[in-house]
């Protein structure tokens, strides 16, 4: 391949302009060259300018080299980005920054991060992101719950129930002579499920309540310890949201604690800790060795890891001066801070090629094999450390998934499905066929593909199933139920995927987020079962395991659940690779679509995905590459694109033309590029807290949630935005980077589940080591008509294509999938993708 890839004509659309790149900024472009930190962010030591800046979350960094990084390595892996400090310091201990210094934010950060994103005052709404998290404590009070089931003996029937309670209260009834031994067993006939309302709509039903923020007196009483540490007083009220009304208790009997608040790093909470402790407070303090270890698997799950070898965490507290790391992690472990697991190793040869297009490891993993103890007769396993609640939940996954597996489906009979099947042919038919006799099936491809599972739904629809379709984001369902719509009527409507479909389709198709809080989707039962007998989860890469975990808990028995999605995007924000480890598994049936996306841009990104970066043509300017010398002409040349050249070119506005980065910091960065397209596209001096009605923004209520919106003005009560889905108001003390953020440039991973006419991608020359083939496929895959490439790379963008996968990620999903048999994989469609 050239050093210099041709993807098309090396010119902008439309009459060149002059790229007047203004000399001067070489110096400053050369300063920046050892990081693309924000100037905000303590210094880093010489990382290269994407590699700091990158938007980790995309797909996951090495577990060794992010948790190891002394306070700003380990979240190289969370969607969006955020590098701003979270506060200034007072006194001795610095202000916390976000974990990850000029990366993308932790995608799983501590939940309670969210909390307090909108206004919240007693008897308001829950905000989505709000909803979510108390959705996900719910279900891990449910998974702790039956795991204390599983591990504890019932004593005198005071844990039984259904069934066994009611055989024991009927033997004791016969003991005491109250009942006659034959009315025990002269049990009524169970009554047979009764048949599914013909298309039922999905109900729409209140958000539950806010619960009330910390009392003030509470915060007030942190905000006093934390003065006496030198702690700024702005970490009050995060600090007791994070460590409860105990919290002043906690802190003075082990200020480490301080390391669970968002946002505070390893030598924020050294100084605290040196504060109040004086001279007890030491770099072998077992209170500190036990709270790093924590934080490094925190800072893991940011990344997207599930877990940790030992090896890699030992390293890590090693580098954060614990001088005994060993008795630190089995301090943690003795105290039910953190979980240990052995798990066998994956036995395919080394660099045999993953599902998805994945890296060549075992269940995500990079380290050797650890055998088995010495004198002991058993496969080589390797020990894994994680947290709690990822570990539950990546077990209950995998109990679920087993359960669907293993159910038979129920609806109608395998003929009626099978004569629909013929009428539709293609991957179409082998879908609905698959369907018909499994409760669970993969389904993957690019987004024509999606008017399979379309098809699929209009089919189990008409048959009277009740059915519910998710996708990732808004626009990802108005999408969807346009192909609903069109499989259903068969008429013109929302053709290729465009349009918002009728109100009757909308009423099927829902976001994830919405489903799993109850703000739509089916109702649910006494149990917490959704009323659903088909459900199809679109976007099914950007499922973490939490979130799996809750939508798999929440199918009842017989119930079928496809997962579709791309297996070449970036993976999702949060911790996990849950798509590409069932793909990997092989637990159930695949379908590998055999529809391709059309065009110039559907030949562009299917080479991406295949490894190569091809040379298309495109007669009509669908991909254009605008080389570039240095970072300052790239920020120039975008702007030019944006405000000039694309709108005459394709009659696009502006606003409808996305920009996708690799970072938010650094001199090409969604900073850089940001303020100068402001600066063209809507001039004014910032007065609501730095943004002006009309900016484009992003919205992020939770870590990995980003929704794109427009400045509509201010109020008493905050920042007014008009997002998908409705109006937001941000508090004024919450409007800042990690809230809202402005969104004419944004990263890949923020573009996830969302596409645009047309779409500017920039790379700057210092960007190579931050790129995998799955970014790139991403963000070149996120324009619906016109792609325009500011290339400043050269052979580094071929070349990370073709060698760098993805970054890879540690989760156990694949191997507790495997553990209970290694049965023969599922029938799978014919060309499918070996795995």
């Amino acid at each position: 391949m050239n050093a210099e890839p041709a993807l098309a004509r090396d010119t902008e659309p439309g009459p060149p302009e002059d790229p007047a790149t203004d000399a001067a900024d070489t110096e400053a472009v050369a300063a920046d060259a050892g990081g693309t930190e924000d100037p905000a962010d303590s210094g880093g030591s010489g990382d290269s300018a994407a590699g700091r800046d990158s938007e980790a979350a995309e797909d996951g960094e090495a577990a060794a080299d992010e948790t190891a990084g002394t306070g700003a390595g380990a979240a190289e892996d969370g969607a969006p980005e955020a590098e701003e400090p979270t506060a200034r310091t007072e006194g001795s201990t610095p202000a916390p920054e976000e974990p990850a210094s000029g990366t993308e934010e932790p995608a799983s950060g501590t939940e309670e991060s969210a909390s307090g994103t909108e206004a919240s005052t007693p008897g308001a709404e829950l905000t989505e992101a709000e909803a979510e998290l108390q959705a996900q404590r719910e279900l891990r009070a449910r998974i702790e719950r039956r795991k204390a089931e599983k591990q504890s003996a019932p004593e005198a029937g005071t844990k039984l129930s259904g069934k066994a309670a009611d055989l024991l209260a009927a033997v004791r009834a016969v003991e005491s002579g109250e009942r006659p031994v034959e009315s025990v067993f002269a049990e009524p006939e169970a009554p047979r499920r009764a048949a599914a309302p013909p298309s039922p709509g999905l109900r729409t039903r209140p958000a539950p309540r806010t619960p009330e923020g910390p009392a003030p007196e509470a915060v007030e009483a942190v905000a006093a310890v934390l003065g006496e540490g030198g702690a700024p007083a702005t970490l009050a009220a995060p600090t007791a949201v994070t460590l409860g009304p105990e919290a002043p208790e906690l802190l003075r009997a082990d200020p480490w604690q301080l390391l669970q608040v968002p946002g505070v790093r390893p030598d924020h909470a050294d100084g605290f800790a040196r504060a109040l402790l004086g001279g007890d407070a030491s770099p072998a303090d077992e209170r500190r060795g036990r709270a790093l270890t924590t934080w490094l698997l925190a800072q893991a799950a940011a990344a997207g890891h599930t877990a940790l070898e030992a090896p890699q965490l030992t390293e890590a507290l090693t580098r954060q001066s614990v001088p005994d790391p060993e008795a630190a992690v089995q301090s943690a472990i003795a105290e039910g801070d953190i979980l240990v697991f052995q798990d066998a190793l994956d036995e395919r040869p080394s660099g045999s090629p993953g599902p998805a297009g994945g890296a060549a490891s075992t269940a995500g993993g990079s380290a050797s094999p650890a055998e088995a103890p010495e004198g002991e007769q058993g496969p080589p396993v390797r020990v894994l450390l994680g947290l709690e609640r990822h570990a539950l939940a990546e077990e209950s996954l995998a109990d679920g998934v087993a359960r669907l597996a293993a159910s038979p489906a129920e609806g109608p009979a395998a003929g009626s499905w099978e004569d629909a099947a013929a009428r539709l042919g293609g991957s179409a038919a082998e879908l609905v066929r698959t369907v018909a006799g499994h409760c669970l099936v993969l389904h993957t491809g690019g987004e024509t593909a999606r008017r399979e599972p379309a098809a699929l739904l209009a089919l189990a629809r008409a048959s009277g199933l009740r059915v519910c379709a998710a996708a990732h984001t808004p626009y990802g369902a108005r999408q969807f139920a346009a192909l609903l719509d069109r499989a259903e009527s068969g008429g013109a409507a929302a053709e290729s995927g465009t349009g918002s479909g009728s109100a009757d389709s909308a009423e099927v198709v829902t976001t994830v987020s919405a489903l799993l809080r109850g703000a739509a989707g089916p109702a649910r039962d006494a149990e917490g079962a959704l009323a659903v007998d088909l459900l199809v989860v679109l976007d099914a890469p950007q499922l973490d395991v939490e979130t799996a975990a809750s939508l798999v808990e929440a199918l009842p028995d017989g119930a079928r659940l496809v997962l579709s999605g791309d297996p070449a995007v970036l993976w999702s924000a949060g911790p996990g690779r849950v798509f590409a480890d069932l793909l990997a598994a092989r637990r159930c049936p695949h379908i590998a679509s055999r529809t391709p996306d059309p065009g110039p841009l559907g030949e562009l990104t299917s080479g991406i995905g295949a490894g190569e970066l091809l040379q298309v043509e495109a007669p009509d300017k669908e991909v254009v590459i605008v080389p570039v010398r240095e970072p300052a002409e790239a920020v120039h040349r975008t702007v030019q694109l944006v405000a000039d050249s694309v709108p005459r070119t394709f009659a696009v506005p502006a606003g409808e033309t996305q920009v996708i980065t690799v970072g938010h910091g650094g001199p090409a960065g969604t900073q850089a590029l940001n303020a100068a397209l402001k600066e063209r596209l809507n001039p004014g001096p910032g007065r609501f807290g730095g943004f002006d009605p009309g900016d484009r923004v992003v919205h992020t209520p939770a870590p990995g949630l980003a929704v794109p919106g427009v400045v509509a003005g201010a109020e008493a009560e905050g920042l007014r935005l008009d997002c998908e889905g409705g109006t937001v108001v941000v508090p004024k003390d919450r409007v800042g980077p990690e809230v809202v953020r402005h969104g004419w440039a944004i990263t890949a991973h923020q573009a996830v589940g969302r596409r645009w006419p047309t779409v500017v991608v920039v790379l700057p020359g210092d960007a190579g080591g931050a790129l995998t083939r799955s970014w790139v496929y991403t963000a070149f895959g996120r324009g619906e008509r016109h792609l325009s490439v500011v290339h400043g790379l050269e052979a580094a963008l071929p070349r990370a294509v073709a060698e760098r996968p993805v970054k890879p990620r540690t989760s156990r999903l694949e191997t507790l999938l495997r553990a209970p048999q290694e049965a023969p994989a599922p029938p799978s469609s014919p060309g499918e993708p070996a795995s």
